[in-house]
C-alpha cells in the first residue's frame, strides 16, 4: 500500500497543497511551525478519521478561513494503491453557519467517489504513526493505551470500529439505566437488554484484543530482543477489566508480572461468563450507578524483564520500548492485510541514539513507503539521503530539495 497523490485544502497552514507522493522514503525537511508534521497528520487521519494533535477536528480547518462567517470546506483527497489497484480517498471538514452567528462542523468520508462512515471507511487505508509524545502509550494513563489499541485494531478488523461503538453506546445506556434504579428504584430485570448487547459486543472486543495483543508481542519482543542485544525481555500484560481468566473466589489473583495465556478462548465462553458476572454485580452496579467491568476498563501494561516500564522505566527503556511496539505494528498489519501500511515518523530520530536511529532506517529499508519528518538532516546518514526523496516544508509549500 502506498500514497501516490496527496491535496489539502483549508487544511492547518495549508491554503492549498498538492503533491504526488513517490514509493520508498520521503524526507520532509524544514524549521518548527512550517507544515511538515500536518502533512503527517492529514495522512493519519485517512487511516484513523481522527487527529494525533486534537481531539476537535474544528482546529483541522485553516484558522483564517474558518474566521470566516461563511461556509468553510477543509478537505484531504489522496489518491493510493492498495491490492493492485488504485483507490481514492477523501475527508471534507464541513464549517457551515448555524443559528444567528454559529458554526458547526460535520464531516463527510468518501471512498471511491461514495460517501461512507468512519466505522466503513477505517480499515481501507492503513498506516502506523510514530511521534515523540507517543510515549504517553506507555507512561500515560489507561485510557491512553485503549485509545491506541482501539486505533490499530480498527484498522485491520474489520468489523472493530462498528463493534466499538455499538459496545459504548450500550455501556451509556446502561449507566444511565443503573443511575435511574439507583436514584427512582425500579424493577432490576430492565437492565437485561442491556447486558445482552454489553456481553455480546464485549465479548467480541475482549476476544479481537487477546489476539491482537499476543500477536503484537509476539513480533514486539523479537525486535526488542535485537534492539537491546537481548539484555531485556518485552512482554505486554493484557489486564482485561472482565478477565475469562478470572480468580476463583478465596483465591489471589497472579502478580501481574506473570505470564497468563488466553490464546484458548472462544467467543460464546467469554460472552457467557461475561454475563454472568454482570449479573453477579448487579446490586453493586445499581448502588454505583456505573457499569464496573468490561473492555471500557480494560489495562495495557509494558514491562521489561518484570519491570513495569510505565511506572519504572527509564527515558531510554521506554523509546526502545515503543519503537518495538511501533515496528511490530507494521509487521503485524502486513501480516494480518497482506500490505505494508504507510509509516509515518514525526522527528523521531532526536529522540534516539545512533545506534536506534541506524536500527531503525535499516528497517525502514524494507517497507513500501515512509514519511519522515526533521528539522536536522544530519540525524540521517548519507546513505539514506541518498536513497530517499528530500523535500523542503517552508511556510506551507512543499519543494523538491
Amino acid at each position: 500500500m502506498h500514497l501516490t497523490h496527496l491535496s489539502l485544502t483549508n487544511f492547518r497552514n495549508f491554503a492549498r497543497l498538492d503533491m504526488d507522493i513517490p514509493r520508498g522514503s520521503v524526507l520532509l525537511v524544514g524549521s518548527n511551525a512550517q507544515g511538515k508534521t500536518s502533512i503527517l497528520e492529514a495522512i493519519y487521519f485517512l487511516a484513523a478519521f481522527t487527529s494525533f494533535q486534537t481531539n476537535s477536528d474544528r482546529q483541522l480547518i485553516n484558522f483564517i478561513s474558518a474566521r470566516s462567517k461563511e461556509l468553510t470546506v477543509g478537505r484531504i483527497v489522496a489518491d493510493y494503491k492498495s491490492g493492485g489497484a488504485s483507490h481514492r480517498l477523501e475527508v471534507r471538514l464541513i464549517y457551515e453557519p448555524v443559528g444567528v452567528n454559529g458554526k458547526r462542523l460535520r464531516k463527510e468520508i468518501l471512498l471511491d467517489g461514495v460517501k461512507r462512515s468512519a466505522n466503513e471507511a477505517v480499515g481501507h487505508f492503513n498506516a502506523v504513526l510514530f511521534v515523540p509524545q507517543m510515549s504517553q502509550i506507555i507512561e500515560g494513563g489507561p485510557d491512553e493505551r485503549r485509545r491506541y489499541l482501539n486505533q490499530t485494531l480498527a484498522q485491520i478488523i474489520p468489523a472493530y470500529a462498528h463493534t466499538l461503538s455499538e459496545y459504548a453506546q450500550a455501556v451509556s445506556q446502561r449507566n444511565a439505566l443503573l443511575k435511574q434504579l439507583s436514584e427512582r428504584g425500579g424493577d432490576p430485570d430492565q437492565l437485561a437488554f442491556w447486558d445482552e448487547t454489553v456481553t455480546d459486543r464485549g465479548a467480541r472486543l475482549i476476544l479481537w484484543r487477546i489476539q491482537a495483543i499476543q500477536e503484537l508481542e509476539t513480533l514486539a519482543a523479537r525486535i526488542h530482543r535485537e534492539l537491546t542485544h537481548g539484555s531485556e525481555v518485552l512482554r505486554l500484560a493484557y489486564q482485561p477489566a472482565f478477565d475469562p481468566l478470572a480468580t476463583p473466589q478465596k483465591q489471589f489473583a497472579l502478580k501481574m508480572e506473570t505470564e497468563t495465556d488466553r490464546s484458548g478462548f472462544e467467543l460464546d465462553p467469554i460472552k457467557q461468563a461475561f454475563a454472568e458476572r454482570l449479573i453477579a454485580l448487579r446490586s453493586e452496579e445499581i448502588a454505583r450507578g456505573v457499569t464496573t467491568i468490561g473492555p471500557h476498563r480494560d489495562e495495557l501494561r509494558f514491562m521489561a524483564s518484570g519491570t513495569d516500564l510505565g511506572h519504572y522505566g527509564s527515558r531510554g527503556q521506554i523509546r526502545t520500548a515503543l519503537l518495538s511496539l511501533k515496528l511490530a505494528e507494521v509487521d503485524w498489519m502486513k501480516n494480518r492485510s497482506g500490505e505494508w501500511p504507510v509509516i509515518l515518523l514525526d522527528e523521531v530520530m532526536a529522540e534516539l541514539d545512533s545506534q536506534r536511529r541506524q536500527d531503525l532506517l535499516q528497517y525502514l529499508g524494507k517497507s513500501e513507503q515512509a514519511l519522515l519528518t526533521t528539522t536536522d538532516s544530519q540525524f540521517f546518514t548519507e546513505e539514506f539521503i541518498q536513497r530517499a526523496s528530500v523535500w523542503e516544508v517552508q511556510k506551507g509549500t512543499v519543494r523538491n530539495s
